[in-house]
């Protein structure tokens, strides 16, 4: 604050203050919120149409609709649309509806106007960030609970379905994480063909499935393997070491698959958060700009 000291016959001092010095705040909080609310009425529109636009492109059946890919590069170009046109409104009517600023320089209110515009943008990304969060949530919350019911039905499956196999196979033990070596400890050179499906099945399925955990199926396995394979459909050795051999391969592309297709998810996922942070830098830049637009229409206007 500029003061001025004068002396008046009782050499009493006053000030007089600086004239071109706005008394009100340069943060026009009303115009900042009221822009911040466009902004995000906007973006939650051009989202609701993007993504209508995306499910439409996609499809569950294989070689159709969009490739991840292409669904990658338009989520991201929608992204940026959205800042673009949701910033520019937000920004723009940020400066239009501010309050007029009386004696200032032409480069402070252009300034004023820029940060009014980056607050507007700031704020609409804050809240918006909060109804995504809470949606999210909500989301995550659901897909958790499915997702725990399905597990309960599988582990009852899987109960009912070991309980009957022991039955049939007159053994009480339940099924446990060690059975893989358990059914090492007693294996013969010859299995009897007399054994019942769901023993057989079951120690194969615990063969293929620690060997698909460690990588490969070892050579002492696949040769008792085909020994089971040989006993029960009396097919040669041979046959039957080509049908493991087979059933591996099998296996392991199967898997191939899956990690290839998360692969791709993980890349997109990180795609996608990359594109909607440069996105909102754009969108920072354009609500500035837009401000500092509507507020120099605004003084003209005025």
């Amino acid at each position: 604050m500029a003061a001025t000291p004068l002396t008046g016959t009782a050499g009493v001092y006053t000030e007089h203050r600086n004239p071109l010095e706005a008394s009100t705040s340069g943060v026009a909080w009303a115009a900042i919120f009221g822009g911040a609310v466009a902004a995000i009425a906007l973006s939650l529109v051009l989202l609701a149409l993007g993504s209508g636009f995306g499910l439409a492109t996609v499809s569950p059946w294989p070689n159709s609709g969009a490739s991840v890919t292409t669904f990658t590069v338009l989520t991201a170009v929608w992204l940026i649309v959205v800042q673009w046109v949701s910033s520019g409104v937000g920004g723009y009517l940020t400066g239009r509806l501010r309050t007029k600023w009386a004696g200032l320089h032409t480069h402070e209110v252009f300034f004023r106007d820029t940060a009014n515009g980056f607050l507007a943008w700031a704020a609409a990304s804050v809240i918006g960030a909060l109804f995504l969060a809470s949606a999210a949530s909500s989301v995550v919350g659901g897909v958790a609970t499915m997702a725990s019911g399905v597990a309960s039905g599988a582990a009852a499956g899987t109960s009912q379905a070991a309980t009957q196999a022991a039955t049939r196979s007159g053994s009480t033990a339940t099924a446990d994480p060690t059975g893989y070596f358990v059914d090492s400890l007693f294996r013969t050179d010859r299995p009897s063909a007399n054994a019942s499906d769901a023993d057989i099945r079951a120690q194969s399925s615990r063969i293929l499935l620690n060997g698909m955990r460690n990588g490969d199926v070892p050579a002492t396995d696949k040769t008792y393997l085909a020994q089971l394979v040989a006993a029960r459909t009396g097919l040669s050795q041979a046959d039957a070491e080509k049908r493991v051999d087979e059933v591996i391969a099998q296996e392991k592309a199967a898997e191939a698959k899956a990690r290839q297709v998360a692969d791709q998810a993980r890349k997109a996922a990180s795609y996608v958060s990359i594109f909607m942070g440069l996105s909102m830098l754009i969108g920072a830049f354009i609500a500035c700009a837009a401000a500092a637009l509507g507020g120099q229409q605004r003084d003209e206007h005025a």
